[in-house]
């Protein structure tokens, strides 16, 4: 009698619920997975945001995590439709007047980032998961119940209509009837990816003891397009302007104030996705006072205008998408005994100044199956993997996190920052030219590599004392070697030229201190 499939359910469909889905299909699991949106690869299915969300950049993390989901196309379809961003363009006026764009290349080595389309990153996982036999794609499935120690889920789905047409002719119907059905599932293991507000979260701490912590910043968010340039009449003021884009596509494009940011991020079809990050007052300042948006972008984000259009170009779009809040999230544990997980936003949203919270969700199932392959596919050998998972992983979330609202300070500040810049400078100099030093840059290490983040967060401490101790060192070894050469000047003086000495520099007191010390 042949074993019995291991029964997984995976509870959104976006790129970490579909990576983990791919995961758990190719370890031959039979496999559902339930969005409670319509199918994501439907461009009328409205995201849970109403907004395309914040452009992805994909870093290294992401990259592995695909590269062993056991298919060999999906890495390079999906980096086919992605823009290499070498480092960060860093946007502002000298004190002429003039605009300045000043490149600042993000690893000294040539690692870059990858700008990616989130849907269609969403479309090539889902299409790679829906040529598979034993998974099952089911939309409009809402999760209303779970019961972890009997593993049993309860879903509501609704049945969906026929899907509009291509010229939109059901754009104001509604696409699913009003009578929906519920479903008890019985599983092995639920993964819960359904984001920051996830209710396999909210299921879970009815079972577990959790540590949970939700926190919004002072920062609002609001998104705007900077067209192509080949549908814009003028030129582009831009001096990277190029191949159809209104500026630079291989930078991430940031224009720093001291209290918010705009940045700008490649598309494949030539536009830019753009993000206005502000505090709330200045939201709610410029929403009572539209008038004022104009002057705004002109005297915080010099050049920016521009680019994305006319003045009416700009308060349309700040008046037509949401202004959305940051939430950043913490949970421990991450896992309920031999039968649920959660993962991605659902474990650990984050703030997006880092850039890492796709990469990181989908690291989380990287993770998590390299622990499952590592134990026997009985609920008892589940329960120890799931056990070290969250024991690994939730110091690393939690560090993560932590960077991303701390990056904050860096792309809007410390990209201008001498400081800042010098010991970059040094940190870079020293892993190119004395590698065995072992000295990478915070960025570098979160970026390109798949170092824990906990393990970065140590190195860079260690990092910062040798930098100070070497800043200290500079400073202090030639005052020392002062005061050694002035002790044994003085201990070979005569009484008459310690006089003379003590007269000529008027140091009397110090230099008789210093005498003693090395006497």
């Amino acid at each position: 009698m042949s074993e019995a499939k291991t029964k997984c359910i995976v509870v959104g469909a976006g790129p970490v619920g579909a990576l983990a889905a791919l995961y758990a299909a190719k370890r031959g699991w039979d496999v559902e997975v339930h969005e409670l949106r319509g199918d994501l690869r439907d461009a009328s299915t409205t995201p849970l945001n109403f907004t395309k969300s914040i452009n992805l950049a994909l870093s290294e993390r992401g990259i592995n995590a695909m590269r062993h989901s056991g298919s060999s196309t999906l890495l390079d379809a999906v980096l086919t439709d992605t823009i290499p961003m070498h480092g960060r363009m860093i946007h502002g006026q000298d004190k002429s007047g003039n605009l300045t764009e000043e490149s600042q290349q993000y690893d000294i080595h040539g690692n870059f980032l990858r700008a990616v389309d989130r849907a269609i990153l969403n479309k090539v996982l889902l299409n790679e998961l829906e040529n598979l036999p034993n998974v099952t794609l089911i939309f409009h499935s809402k999760l209303t119940g779970a019961d972890f120690r009997k593993r049993k889920a309860w879903f509501e789905t609704t049945p969906a209509k026929a899907p509009q047409t291509a010229d939109g002719a059901h754009a104001n119907k509604s696409q699913h009837d009003d009578r929906p059905t519920e479903r008890e599932i019985s599983f092995d293991l639920l993964l819960g990816c359904d984001g920051a507000h996830s209710s396999v979260r909210y299921h879970l701490m009815k079972s577990l003891r959790m540590d949970y912590q939700q926190t919004y910043i002072d920062t609002l968010w609001c998104e705007f397009t900077i067209p192509a340039a080949s549908d814009v009449a003028s030129p582009s003021p831009s001096p990277s302007a190029t191949s159809g884009f209104a500026t630079s596509p291989n930078h991430l494009h940031i224009w720093p104030s001291a209290t918010s940011m705009f940045i700008a991020i490649p598309s494949v079809d030539n536009t830019f996705t753009c993000t206005l990050f502000a505090p709330s007052q200045t939201f709610s300042n410029l929403e009572a006072s539209p008038q004022d948006l104009t002057t705004y972008f002109i005297e915080t984000f010099p050049g920016a205008l521009p680019l994305i259009g006319t003045t009416e170009c700009l308060e349309k779009q700040f008046k037509a998408n949401p202004h959305l809040p940051l939430i950043s999230i913490k949970c421990s544990p991450h896992t309920f005994s031999s039968s649920a997980a959660v993962l991605g936003d659902a474990a650990h949203a984050m703030v997006p100044f880092y850039g890492q919270g796709m990469n990181a969700g989908l690291e989380d199932v990287h993770v998590l199956f390299s622990h499952l392959d590592s134990h026997p596919t009985s609920p008892s050998g589940r329960e120890v993997a799931l056990a070290q998972y969250t024991t690994t992983r939730v110091p690393d979330a939690h560090t993560i996190n932590d960077l991303a609202s701390a990056n904050y300070w860096e792309m809007h500040a410390g990209v201008t920052n001498p400081v800042y810049l010098a010991r970059k400078n040094v940190e870079e100099f020293l892993s190119d030219k004395v590698p065995a030093s072992g000295f990478k840059t915070q960025y570098s290490r979160v970026s390109f590599s798949n170092e824990r983040y906990s393990e970065v967060a140590a190195a860079v401490h260690r990092q910062s004392r040798m930098l100070l101790q070497g800043l200290i060192g500079t400073v202090a070894l030639p005052v020392l070697g002062w005061a050694v050469w002035w002790a044994w000047r003085w201990q070979r003086a005569t009484p008459v030229t310690r006089g003379a000495f003590r007269g000529s520099l008027e140091f009397t007191a110090l230099t008789e201190r210093v005498g003693r010390i090395f006497a």
